[in-house]
């Protein structure tokens, strides 16, 4: 299949693909004699691996630690846990933060008159150098 085949397949964009194998995430396609790239049914499951691992959040680096113990099949699935749980601590902490702003932005917009006067307690804020 060629790349528009794969991209719909995989869901990942004909674009990232070609980023993908840039960066040595994925392999290199096969050519054509014209130069074309050429999917096989294994590039596909691992295409549709980074896409699944990309939803999850998971970085470029992540996805590369991840698709080499995926290919080794004498790994420790306690290294495949590590790198889970290890993320799974960063996407709490961005959480976190993401709940503070929420809370910053809403104590602010309360404080906010909404009216036609030109005072505004969310620009102030803004404003300010923390």
């Amino acid at each position: 299949m060629n790349i528009g085949e794969a991209s719909k397949s995989s869901g990942i964009s004909a674009k990232m693909i070609r980023y993908y194998e840039s960066i040595g995430l994925i392999g290199p396609a096969v050519r054509t004699d014209t130069g074309y790239r050429v999917y096989n049914d294994h590039d596909l499951h691992t295409l549709r691996f980074v896409r699944r691992a990309r939803d999850l959040g998971f970085s470029v680096e992540q996805m590369n630690e991840l698709l080499a113990l995926w290919k080794d099949r004498s790994r420790a699935s306690a290294d495949v846990k590590r790198i889970a749980l290890g993320h799974v601590e960063e996407l709490e902490r961005k959480a976190e933060a993401l709940r503070e702003m929420a809370g910053t932005l809403k104590h602010l917009a309360n404080n906010c008159h909404g009216d036609g006067r030109p005072d505004c307690p969310i620009l102030e804020d803004l404003g300010r150098s923390h």
